[in-house]
């Protein structure tokens, strides 16, 4: 099948526009994450680690619905075990290693006697880092598993 009968099928943007558009939602969705982070615990008085999980809440909802629609093109109604759970398993796996390169750098902050300022743009390279390395294998998987699309029985690359 030509790739002019899979567009005029609803087929998914190509890879480059879908990489692209994917970078968007996670821009879109880190604004929405670190605002809640800073209102749930300057605001709200919440202990950092309850913040951080209800931020990564408060943005998969967002990113989920605008990678499913805007980067992948899909528009019939979502599935819970095979689309949602999943996306939700990646995006708190996000969270768990993020936690984990944030925990192990604050660790070996504490001997390498750095001031506050570099101090703190390190735990948040570390705390970028582990959502960074989730990012490239939560795209293969979205566009590969996930959001996948089929044309009469033909799965679209």
């Amino acid at each position: 099948m030509d790739t002019e009968t899979l567009l005029e099928r609803g087929s998914p943007a190509p890879l480059v526009t879908r990489l692209a558009r994917c970078m968007g939602v996670s821009v879109i969705t880190t604004v929405i994450s670190v605002t809640t982070l800073a209102a749930t615990t300057v605001g709200l008085g919440l202990e950092a680690w309850i913040a951080n999980v209800l931020a990564t809440a408060v943005a998969t909802v967002p990113s989920y619905h605008l990678n499913r629609r805007w980067t992948w093109g899909k528009r019939d109604t979502s599935d819970m075990w095979r689309e949602v759970m999943p996306f939700w398993a990646l995006s708190f796996a996000g969270l768990v290693l993020s936690t984990l390169a944030v925990a192990l750098t604050d660790v070996w902050l504490h001997g390498a006697h750095l001031g506050e300022p570099l101090r703190t743009f390190v735990i948040h390279a570390a705390h970028l880092s582990g959502f960074g390395l989730l990012w490239v294998a939560q795209f293969v998987l979205l566009d590969r598993v996930l959001f996948v699309h089929q044309v009469e029985g033909v799965e679209s690359s």
